[in-house]
């Protein structure tokens, strides 16, 4: 409090006043609770014309630890943010004690506006609606204890008031709760500053305000530190465990259909946890909006079904997820949706398929499964918007921390946040960002559809979340070097890794990527029986499916996803020739590997590996 009076004493301010008034209000430190003791009985209105706020964030004497302390204090809060305020004779006992004792006034029955002071600042772009709603739940709670009845409306500024602003009076503000999607974008360059993105583009306020600079600190805090629209002191997020929200009046229920009232309604259609999971996860990858849903496979389903009309076509590549094609390839044209299937790198395909179709959607995986190869995200971006064709990257592969789809030119990005978002192996979800035009589509499928993700589930991924920088750092590096080690070995065919040069597409990753990922796919000399041994002579990873987590897992695609097109039952009843055209069609041999790294020590792994090899 004693900060926040030394800010205030920066202040230039100005009485505007009908009726008798006093002089500048006494701000002695002794006597905090009468900070507005000199405030006169009658409306009007106090301009204040404060410093820079950034010259706030500067450490010296005088403000020092000033925004720790600011968040403690709502009227600080409302000023730093330039909150019109409104003080209600209601906590006139507080207030104005001594003055009341000298008149002997008793408390007044019904609750009557007495002041609105407006912080101006000539005109900003709206305060992050997230900050509104921390300062509308968190922060109301201490406004009694200062006479402040409510906070009405907030705006933002990072640069000191014109003069022609501080002069113009304060137009009013309708006191109505500022909603919207708080998981604002950053601006494209991931490097720049917080207050330059500002600058730059108001949306990215709701992350200025924090100094959220660096994918880990997004991380930790994007989405939670910003306000959650629940009211709580808590540091983590609560789990809102509900199937339906209820409302105070049929009013309330006609402002919130009419977008006046911010608030949900039923299970399907949000909660509150996965609300702040989503915006973290669009604060990563500097998107508008992000829908979180069941499954990764079922955030693919919900995004062909919303965007791609009945007799639309869609391009996509041959290396992915297998029930992803399986999906594309079955179910789509069952719709009347077409398909072409092209290498990821052939680029002269791409251009010839986007000029003899009607394309609505390219989709692929960058990194794809299993063999790790690379899409210029860039140039595929360009040569699909010439044409009026989306893009949507699956980056699953990559997560968030190492790749930016949007930045790059895509429209949406896709995750199975199964894999490294949530990291521990222990839930199931996906995501899909992008603008809040294209969400919104998808959305509206999903309302009708289902497939919701549980708010237990969110809440595991958002702590998941705290270690995703640290988690996919260290797997970035074990996979690197295991890579570069078993690119060396003897017993080891062909590795797969986009870090490695060897990699066709070393030259796209390495532009359009930070880090090359946790998994590593490679070929063991001797065939099928070979890769077998050495899977099974493992002691550290699991044998199973997925990837990302902590725990090292390791599989052969061969078995895990592709056995019907390796058994012997199904080589007799379709015939050898049918069987080996599948296999060539996925590009799968039977000693082929993929290995996901945890989190376990480098050296452990290696020898670990090591050993299985000395098996074959």
């Amino acid at each position: 409090m004693l900060l926040l009076l030394n800010y205030l004493n920066q202040c230039n301010i100005k009485w505007n006043c009908k009726g008798k008034h006093r002089t500048k209000p006494n701000f002695s430190p002794s006597r905090p609770r009468q900070l507005f003791s000199s405030i006169p009985v009658c409306a009007g209105t106090i301009s204040l014309q404060p410093q820079p706020l950034a010259s706030l964030f500067n450490p010296n004497p005088r403000n020092g630890r000033l925004l720790q302390l600011l968040p403690r204090c709502a009227i600080a809060e409302a000023l730093l943010l330039g909150a019109p305020l409104s003080l209600s004779c209601r906590h006139r006992r507080g207030l104005l004690r001594r003055r009341r004792r000298r008149r002997r006034l008793a408390p007044p029955q019904q609750p009557r506006p007495l002041l609105r002071a407006v912080l101006v600042g000539g005109a900003h772009p709206p305060v992050p609606p997230n900050f509104v709603r921390q300062l509308s739940t968190k922060a109301r709670r201490n406004c009694s204890n200062i006479g402040v009845a409510q906070i009405v409306a907030a705006s933002w500024s990072d640069t000191p008031p014109s003069s022609a602003a501080a002069s113009a009076s304060a137009s009013p503000i309708a006191e109505t709760e500022v909603g919207g999607d708080g998981a604002a974008a950053l601006a494209d360059n991931p490097v720049q500053s917080p207050l330059a993105a500002a600058e730059a583009d108001p949306k990215a306020a709701a992350l200025a305000a924090a100094f959220l600079s660096s994918d880990g600190s997004l991380a930790v805090h994007a989405g939670e530190r910003l306000g959650r629209g629940i009211t709580t002191d808590a540091i983590t997020t609560p789990v809102v465990n509900t199937s339906a929200y209820w409302f105070k009046n049929t009013q309330e229920l006609i402002d919130f259909k009419e977008g006046r009232h911010e608030s949900y309604e039923y299970g399907r259609y949000g909660n509150p946890t996965t609300k702040v999971l989503e915006e973290k996860i669009s604060a990563l990858e500097r998107a508008e909006s992000t829908l979180f849903v069941s499954s990764g496979m079922y955030a693919s389903v919900a995004m062909f079904n919303g965007l791609v009309p009945a007799g639309g076509h869609i391009i996509t590549t041959t290396d992915c997820y297998r029930k992803t094609r399986i999906y594309i390839e079955n179910e789509l044209p069952k719709m009347g949706i077409s398909a072409t299937v092209i290498d990821p790198a052939d680029m002269d395909s791409l251009k010839s398929a986007l000029d003899q179709n009607n394309v609505t959607l390219f989709f692929t995986e960058s990194p794809t499964n299993p063999f790790l190869r690379c899409v210029d995200i860039e140039l595929v971006s360009q040569l699909c918007h010439s044409k009026g064709a989306l893009v949507c990257i699956d980056g699953t592969f990559a997560s968030p921390v190492n790749q930016k789809a949007l930045t790059l030119g895509a429209d949406l990005v896709l995750h199975s946040a199964t894999k490294f978002i949530a990291g521990h192996n222990d839930v199931l979800a996906g995501c899909i960002s992008g603008s809040e035009k294209l969400i919104s589509k998808i959305r509206l499928y999903h309302h009708v559809v289902g497939g919701v993700i549980n708010p237990n589930a969110a809440y595991m991924i958002i702590r998941g979340m705290k270690t995703l920088h640290l988690r996919v750092q260290h797997q970035n590096n074990t996979a690197l070097r295991m890579a570069q080690f078993l690119e060396e070995h003897p017993k080891i065919v062909r590795v797969y890794y986009p870090g490695l040069p060897s990699h066709p597409e070393h030259h796209i990753a390495k532009r359009q990527m930070t880090g090359f990922g946790g998994v590593v796919s490679f070929e063991v000399a001797g065939g099928f029986m070979s890769a077998e041994n050495f899977v099974d002579s493992l002691k550290i990873p699991y044998i199973a499916p997925s990837f990302g987590g902590c725990e090292s897992l390791v599989d052969q695609p061969a078995v895990m996803s592709y056995w019907d097109l390796f058994s012997s039952e199904r080589t007799q009843f379709v015939g050898r020739d049918l069987v080996l055209s599948e296999r060539a069609k996925y590009g799968i041999e039977g000693n082929l590997v993929r290995f996901s790294f945890g989190v376990e020590d480098f050296e452990d792994l290696k020898a670990d590996i090591v050993h299985a090899l000395e098996k074959i």
